[in-house]
């Protein structure tokens, strides 16, 4: 059952990869220039890693579109789970916890 889990986190890694690599290359490119905290690329990274490429892609998507010049901003941090099965590595990536 593990095995499946596993299998089940790799599109949600692949993910996190490609937002790691986008906040890496691309985003200090343009600066601090959102309007939140965290950044837009930074919350859409913790919703994918808090709730699977889904609901943490709608909750990325949601963001974004309340990102504008006319938006006042502030504190938006990503709504976290109580009991999470999972844990993230040094780099990110979510993994199975043993422990749970």
């Amino acid at each position: 059952m593990s095995i499946l889990r596993s299998l089940l986190l790799v599109p949600r890694n692949l993910v996190i990869a490609l937002l790691r690599v986008y906040r890496a290359v691309i985003s200090p490119l343009y600066g601090d220039v959102c309007r939140y905290y965290p950044s837009c690329s930074a919350f859409a990274l913790g919703a994918v890693q808090e709730h699977g490429v889904a609901q943490g892609g709608w909750l990325a998507a949601r963001r974004l579109a309340r990102c504008h010049p006319w938006a006042e901003g502030g504190i938006d941090d990503v709504p976290l789970h109580e009991h999470s099965p999972y844990r993230r590595t040094r780099f990110g990536f979510v993994v199975i916890d043993r422990k749970a």
